[in-house]
């Protein structure tokens, strides 16, 4: 069992240990909070607020609002999942998973069967619970979306952004978050499947530190391979310049293969050679989403 528990937040004291915990986390000062009198306003109004415990302190939370999203047949009723974050020391708990299953439960409980929230592309392990074990997928790349932050995590960098698409009632999802053996593939899966990779990074012989190539060959197959820095926030606190060639040599890959008509729909941690490897999946079409 888990040390900790989940539970839906609905009063003002609930709200204000939000806001604590978020300057615990991003440790950006208080003008980076949600203020609690805005998030209780979202939750009486449609919005949703869980949070995590561990006896009565809170190690955990994600909060979202009712949101609008355009599509082809017309404008779409979604919940917007605006953020989600856990205290430092209390991570490897899968915390974070089950604030989101347990946000899953409470949005088709409203009749929604879509939520959508952004983070940040070259994090692996974001992308690990958003894409591989969530079954979220994205063609939606945001260019520095908040601004230029001052936060520990993001300061120094461009906030670009994936939006994703959970589709809570799609089979891939529901065999995500049920754990199913069947949905999870490795890169031995892929490589059998000749998938191309779009290219293959540099590595500095001095610090060992991945660097993106010059350039990259164009998506041309029914299923390609991005590859990412498996820890990217300790490249980036060791070199900064590096980080932003990241940054910007990703967003122009992304920005190509989504206008392509390529969608994110897999995320692979590999830990088969000397150093893990981190490799998003990119697939051709709009029917792997179901």
């Amino acid at each position: 069992m888990p040390s900790y528990k989940i539970r839906l937040l609905e009063n003002i004291n609930e709200m204000q240990m939000i806001e604590k915990l978020m300057s615990d986390i991003w440790r950006g000062g208080a003008e980076d909070a949600v203020p609690s009198h805005i998030l209780i306003a979202l939750i009486h109004n449609g919005g949703l607020a869980l949070g995590a415990f561990e006896d009565d302190e809170m190690v955990g939370f994600v909060f979202g609002f009712p949101g609008i999203s355009k599509t082809p047949q017309g404008f779409q009723v979604k919940h917007c999942s605006h953020q989600m974050g856990v205290h430092p020391d209390h991570r490897g708990k899968d915390i974070g998973f089950a604030l989101k299953k347990a946000q899953w439960q409470m949005a088709r409980q409203q009749g929604l069967d879509l939520i959508t929230w952004t983070y940040d592309p070259l994090l692996s392990k974001n992308a690990h619970i958003n894409i591989a074990r969530l079954g979220a997928v994205c063609n939606t790349y945001r260019r520095n979306e908040y601004g230029n932050m001052v936060d520990e995590l993001n300061a120094g960098l461009a906030s670009d952004r994936f939006q994703v698409d959970w589709r809570l009632n799609t089979k891939r999802v529901k065999r995500r978050l049920g754990n199913d053996s069947r949905a999870v593939l490795g890169l031995s899966h892929y490589d059998k499947a000749d998938t191309q990779y779009l290219y293959a990074p540099d590595s500095d012989s001095a610090s060992g530190l991945l660097r993106p190539p010059k350039d990259f060959s164009p998506p041309n197959n029914s299923l390609a391979l991005i590859e990412i820095p498996s820890d990217f926030q300790t490249l980036r606190g060791i070199d900064l310049s590096l980080a932003q060639d990241w940054r910007f040599f990703t967003r122009k890959v992304f920005e190509e293969s989504f206008n392509a008509g390529y969608l994110v729909t897999d995320f692979i941690y590999d830990r088969a050679g000397k150093k893990p490897r981190s490799l998003y999946v990119l697939s051709h079409g709009e029917s792997t989403i179901g």
